[in-house]
């Protein structure tokens, strides 16, 4: 089993490494004119915010001292970091907003690095889902229980796969379906892992990412990763071996302005259907392997089953998505009965499997019954002050095989005080990124959501030049988006500006159902090919996108951020509404009455400040490169119309502002394929 440094040898060991990676070059000398980066592959511009970061990260990680940085698109602020990260010879844990990124980090910038600085001792950490499970693969081989083709052949390819790979990352299988219920059934998640008992203990992937993880000096997760780490590590209450990240001297969260969602999803808790469904499932393989034993268990699991199918039925779900469940104690009054079955079984359930001691996935299953049972008790019973408990149902499959989850959830109203606990007071130097993170030019909201006190600040313009490279257009005498006459006229001021875009636009919707509407519109008043959000994974739909000449994609949520488009191909972004946060979702209702309570302003100091973080990140989709030109559209006219619209103009780039559409079709040139004019529109 690999040992565990304490934090005095991590110390140590930082220590020691120091001298080395000091031999590193300068940041003067990497990244000012004439030096290392300009001479290597990578076109070079000079960005003087690209060295004021990395000179402020270094100084943070050098006195262990908290930063928070807003650097514009376009400021390199990876490479920013990263070489600070290794010239500060301790452990540095990088912290992405998405996969993709953090993938775009370890197959892309660290080998770029390298080319310059020589090999460096960097690993990438992705939660035990992503990785293969060598034990259950053989037990799957052995007894199979496979229903269809599709089955048979994804095995045999991971079987081949197996034998070769030196992570055990499900990404190297490119041809596995992204939604894939075999490997459920054979990844590394922690709630059937036997630990150190396991026969392929060894050979682990996990095993092996943790070794290298203790042998790098960056490792790069994710931000679901991390938090799912630092709430087992705070449930865990400083057990040794809780978690599976290193100590590390220092973090930097890259895309920052989603810390408090994912932080609120791992500090709460969430019991489904599926969870039940799941487990069943896994008792089930369990009964089939040991029949003798098993007998009991096998007849509890069913007993569990039946009753927690009982249990969520009847939950007061009026319809899809999210609800309050502020009348829990009514729920128990009139429908108690039905919890305190599902409660019961799975407490006869823990005892059953803890007769099984001599069979080795028992303890696994043990845990993860006793682990549902406490968080439904939570759910259920809990009177936390600084929880909101709420429901949520969600449909997901086509017409033939439609998957219905219901879940019953607590998330904190405030999590500024666990993060404030187990994250800046624990780790020497935290450090945030992002390219939105200001409100009026100041770090006031995030700050105060985070919990993030007495942390240097720096803002770093884009070098980009906002005001000749995209032009921002709000369409005059717009009703208002709450109005019965809306999808009209905003189905008609998309066609008139996607006429002089000619298409080559992403179309960005606040809801599902609106943008549906507005696209059934217009399918019939444009020619040119539409994508919509939801007809095939995203990735596909970018691919397309960069690969159709004029098309128009139409997306929600997903789209708004991690998109990157770079050239003609993406020259227009029409956002349909200030996003502002539905007030009546449950979350974000508890959370205003907390500001309200407090004596804030709920409507000014949570909904325009988050508000304005989120229209940024969906203009930011326009402008990637210093050759990107395009126009910005808001069909909002509340942020000419009410007094908070200033707020939303002064956060934005100083983009060059228009409510005319000759401007619009000024700022195109106009090509032998298109003479359109004004009246044509």
């Amino acid at each position: 089993m690999p040992q565990k440094l304490t934090a005095a040898e991590t110390e140590n060991a930082g220590r020691e490494a120091a001298a080395e990676f000091r031999s590193l070059p300068s940041l003067h000398a990497f990244f000012a004119p004439g030096g290392i980066l300009q001479q290597s592959s990578l076109p070079y511009e000079s960005r003087p915010g690209q060295l004021t970061m990395a000179r402020a990260v270094e100084l943070a990680l050098d006195e262990k001292r908290h930063l928070i940085v807003e650097a514009g698109t376009g400021t390199g602020k990876t490479l920013a970091y990263l070489l600070p990260a290794l010239r500060s010879g301790r452990r540095v844990i990088i912290s992405t907003g998405t996969k993709a990124l953090q993938d775009q980090l370890i197959s892309r910038d660290i080998p770029f690095l390298e080319s310059l600085l020589g090999p460096l001792r960097v690993c990438v950490m992705k939660g035990r889902a992503n990785y293969l499970c060598r034990h259950k693969l053989v037990t799957l081989a052995r007894q199979p229980v496979l229903t269809g083709l599709d089955h048979v052949r994804q095995l045999q390819q991971i079987q081949d796969w197996e034998q070769h790979t030196e992570t055990g990352d499900r990404s190297e299988l490119a041809d596995l379906p992204e939604v894939s219920e075999l490997w459920s059934r054979i990844d590394a998640r922690s709630e059937a892992c036997l630990g150190s008992t396991c026969p392929d203990y060894q050979r682990c992937f996990i095993t092996e990412m943790r070794r290298k993880a203790l042998e790098s000096d960056l490792i790069i997760v994710n931000h679901h990763l991390f938090f799912a780490d630092l709430a087992v590590r705070r449930e865990a209450a400083g057990a040794p071996d809780a978690g599976v990240l290193p100590e590390a001297a220092a973090v930097i969260f890259d895309e920052a302005h989603e810390l408090e969602s994912v932080a609120s999803s791992y500090f709460g808790l969430s019991v489904s259907n599926q969870r039940f469904e799941n487990l069943a499932h896994d008792l089930e393989s369990l009964f089939r392997q040991h029949t003798d034993t098993a007998t009991q268990v096998h007849f509890c699991a069913q007993q569990m089953l039946d009753r927690a199918r009982l249990f969520f039925h009847h939950l007061p779900i009026a319809e899809d998505g999210r609800q309050p469940f502020a009348h829990r104690e009514e729920f128990l009054e009139t429908s108690g009965d039905l919890y305190l079955s599902v409660r019961t079984t799975l407490i006869r359930l823990e005892a059953e499997l803890d007769q099984l001691r001599s069979v080795e996935e028992s303890a696994g299953l043990r845990r993860r019954v006793a682990q549902l049972r406490s968080e439904l008790e939570f759910v259920l019973e809990s009177n936390s002050g600084n929880m909101v408990y709420w429901l949520e149902r969600r449909v997901s499959g086509g017409l033939r095989n439609q998957t219905r989850t219901i879940l019953v959830q607590a998330t904190p109203i405030d999590v500024s005080s666990l993060l404030e606990e187990h994250l800046f007071e624990t780790i020497p130097s935290v450090i945030l990124t992002s390219a939105t993170l200001t409100v009026q030019g100041g770090f006031d909201h995030i700050c105060t959501r985070l919990g993030l006190r007495d942390a240097r600040q720096l803002i770093v313009p884009s070098h980009f030049r906002y005001d000749e490279q995209a032009l921002l257009y709000l369409p005059p005498q717009m009703p208002d988006p709450r109005s019965r006459d809306f999808q009209a006229e905003a189905a008609e001021c998309i066609r008139r500006v996607l006429k002089i875009t000619r298409g080559r636009a992403f179309c960005l919707f606040t809801s599902y159902s609106q943008m549906q509407e507005i696209s059934d519109r217009l399918h019939s008043m444009i020619d040119y090919p539409i994508l919509l959000h939801g007809s095939a994974p995203r990735h596909l739909l970018l691919q397309r996108f960069r690969e159709t000449p004029n098309a128009v994609l139409f997306g929600t949520s997903s789209f708004w951020q991690g998109v990157d488009v770079q050239g003609e191909a993406l020259s227009c972004v029409i956002i349909d509404r200030l996003p502002f946060a539905v007030p009546n979702d449950p979350v974000v209702a508890a959370r205003m009455q907390a500001i309200e309570e407090s004596g804030g302003n709920p409507f000014f100091d949570y909904q325009i400040p988050s508000a304005v973080i989120t229209l940024k990140q969906g203009f930011g989709r326009l402008i990637r490169s210093l050759d990107d030109r395009g126009v910005l559209v808001l069909l909002d006219p509340r942020i000419h119309q009410k007094h908070y619209g200033r707020v939303f103009i002064e956060s934005l780039p100083p983009y060059r502002l228009t409510r005319s559409l000759a401007d619009v079709a000024a700022f195109f040139p106009v090509t032998s394929e298109d003479s359109t004019t004004l009246s044509d529109l």
